[in-house]
């Protein structure tokens, strides 16, 4: 019997104080939420405090409760799958939602068999459950971890795909289990029933609010609220209207919904975003929270070894099993590779898909099958969460991975000019901006960009100040540009910190205290003196990252090392030369019985891609 209303409403309040209690949390210390919502649940639950207990919402409450919020759920992780970016992702990132779904499928569903002993259609469940990881536990990760792009794009896309195809995958099988279907033929007309019906509700459902969101008049005052309640409305009756028509069909009605949603070309799509990441918030506090209903420390015991054998196998077989064998031959780094093996954790869709499920199989009276389903994966869940989660940037940074990044701060027209030079010679460069409309501006041009203030020592942090090479204070305030590059000096310790000047007569003030500076006058009267005294070599500097190229490098090549410069240069390509070289704080112009030395930095002049080819040879890393 489910608890009274008074207490009913008490519960219902402190599981959302609990969950925003943990996004602070989440979001103070850097970590994946379900940390802190797993831990409030155990706390919560039978285990703990005992105030949800199986008897809280009543088992029909309950699997209602969890089954919108799979509904928002999976709707919001569909909203974000855009197809240009599929096409545009790495070759490894689809092999990751193909090749490693279906190993990560496979391998799990045999370890599950033949560990603790359950049937083929229950191990496959879990391993079809097991196959996502999810943006919601990933994000967090890629936060901490400001890896390259090809290693977020490749985990982003990951998370996102195999969400949607897990949720699937899992209703197809569950259906089985349900009905007692072994043979494949049936399997199939079970899997093209259930998918048929969920594209032809979820088109019906997007089409529908297409049309509204485009063509209807949404009350002009009102109209970004009205958008957003409109989206959030046809997600969940895509997901009942489906479920109507056939059990289970509603997870990939939300699914099409939102993919087709996600891809148009709606009006106030940012706000609706925006809108469903708060929703989305809430609805996974009931979610984990509430699992503590089904959550014994009980059934997690009872699988005993081959519990423990799963999540071994899961960790340290599967995933870097399938994560080597789609990366292969790909441009990621051996290190980059074994970083995304270890880094796998599931969470969102493994866990409220497997409580919806096991609370049917209970209904059903299969207890057991129900609590293989939810203590495998909640195992597998706390295990992933809480060591690859937790310890995510020590791995990083035990195996390497953090590249020196370049910010700047100020995305105007200067900020994103410069992200572009750097970024063409591939530099890892993050824009650090707070006004939205400049924001937008600059992610249009395909720069990262931190939305915040750049005076601010935690957003600087955040951006990735401390794995930073390079510090740019670019803005249009020298008041803004002077406390930057004081913070990044003071709290950060760059290599190189240098601040726009755009009143010349800030420059003394500047460098009084110890800041570098380029002043816009100054450079802009220098650049106009050069093409007045020297205008071939004004002409060629203007064509730098164009046709010519100038690049600072430090040598790291054994085998350079101890040669000279008449040496080297017949090995460089022809329209290449070292002009500069740099050592022990002097710089001077080589002759060409001059000496290299491993740890010189030497200036590379020359025809652009000369310039890049000379620049493997000197510094191979």
């Amino acid at each position: 019997m489910s608890a009274g209303a008074g207490q009913l409403i008490a519960v219902v309040a402190v599981i959302i104080a609990v969950g925003v209690v943990a996004q602070l949390l989440s979001d103070r210390y850097q970590l994946p939420s379900i940390i802190f919502l797993i831990a409030a649940g155990i706390a919560l639950g039978p285990e703990g405090l005992g105030i949800i207990t199986q008897q809280t919402f009543g088992l029909t409450g309950l699997s209602t409760i969890v089954g919108l919020s799979v509904a928002i759920i999976v709707f919001e992780g569909a909203f974000h799958l855009k197809i240009d970016e599929l096409r545009q992702a790495p070759a490894a990132s689809i092999r990751l939602v193909t090749v490693g779904a279906a190993i990560a499928f496979l391998g799990t569903t045999a370890v599950v068999r033949f560990a603790l002993g359950v049937e083929w259609l229950v191990a496959a469940l879990v391993g079809a459950l097991l196959v996502a990881t999810g943006p919601t536990v990933i994000a967090p990760i890629l936060d901490v971890v400001p890896v390259r792009d090809r290693v977020a794009t490749a985990l982003d896309t990951e998370g996102i795909v195999n969400d949607v195809t897990a949720a699937i995958l899992a209703v197809v099988i569950f259906e089985a289990i349900v009905s007692d279907t072994t043979d494949p033929v049936e399997l199939i007309a079970l899997f093209a029933e259930r998918l048929g019906v969920g594209v032809v509700v979820g088109a019906l459902v997007a089409a529908v609010v297409y049309y509204a969101l485009r063509y209807v008049d949404l009350s002009p005052g009102n109209a970004p609220r009205n958008a957003r309640l409109l989206v959030l409305a046809g997600a969940l009756v895509a997901y009942g209207e489906a479920n109507l028509v056939r059990t289970e069909a509603g997870i990939a009605a939300v699914a099409v919904a939102g993919i087709l949603l996600g891809n148009a070309d709606i009006p106030y799509e940012e706000q609706i975003t925006d809108f469903k990441g708060d929703i989305t918030l809430l609805v996974l506090s009931f979610v984990f929270i509430s699992l503590a209903a089904l959550l014994e420390f009980e059934n997690l015991i009872r699988l005993g070894v081959g519990g423990v054998a799963v999540v071994v196998a899961v960790m340290f077989v599967i995933r870097p099993a399938l994560v080597m064998l789609s990366t292969v031959g790909d441009s990621f780094e051996r290190n980059e590779r074994v970083f995304m093996s270890l880094v796998g954790p599931r969470g969102i869709i493994p866990a409220s898909v497997a409580t919806l499920f096991a609370v049917e199989l209970a209904n059903a009276g299969m207890m057991a099958a129900a609590n293989v389903l939810v203590g495998t994966v909640f195992l597998v869940i706390m295990a992933t969460v809480v060591l690859e989660g937790g310890f995510a940037r020590q791995i990083a940074e035990k195996l390497d991975v953090i590249p020196m990044r370049v910010l700047i701060i100020g995305g105007g027209t200067v900020g994103r000019t410069l992200a572009d030079r750097l970024e063409d010679r591939g530099e890892e460069v993050v824009l650090i901006e707070n006004d939205e409309d400049v924001v937008e501006i600059a992610r249009d041009g395909g720069h990262k960009v931190h939305i915040g203030d750049g005076t601010d020592t935690d957003v600087l942090r955040s951006a990735g100040a401390e794995n930073a090479r390079i510090v740019v204070a670019a803005t249009g305030d020298d008041d803004v540009n002077l406390l930057v590059a004081q913070l990044a000096e003071s709290k950060f310790d760059p290599e190189t910190v240098l601040a726009r000047v755009n009143n010349p007569d800030n420059v003394d003030a500047f460098e009084e205290l110890g800041v570098r500076t380029v002043s816009s006058v100054f450079a802009t009267a220098q650049a106009l003196d050069n093409y007045i005294e020297r205008p071939a070599l004004a002409n060629w500097m203007n064509e730098i990252g164009r046709s010519g190229d100038v690049q600072e490098i430090e040598i790291t090549s054994d085998d350079t090392d101890g040669k000279t410069v008449a040496d080297l240069g017949s090995e460089l390509p022809g329209n290449s030369l070292i002009a500069l070289v740099a050592r022990d704080g002097e710089t001077l112009v080589p002759d060409q019985g001059f000496t290299l030395q491993r740890g010189d930095r030497v200036t590379v002049i020359g025809n652009r891609e000369d310039v890049r080819t000379a620049m493997q040879r000197l510094h191979p890393e």
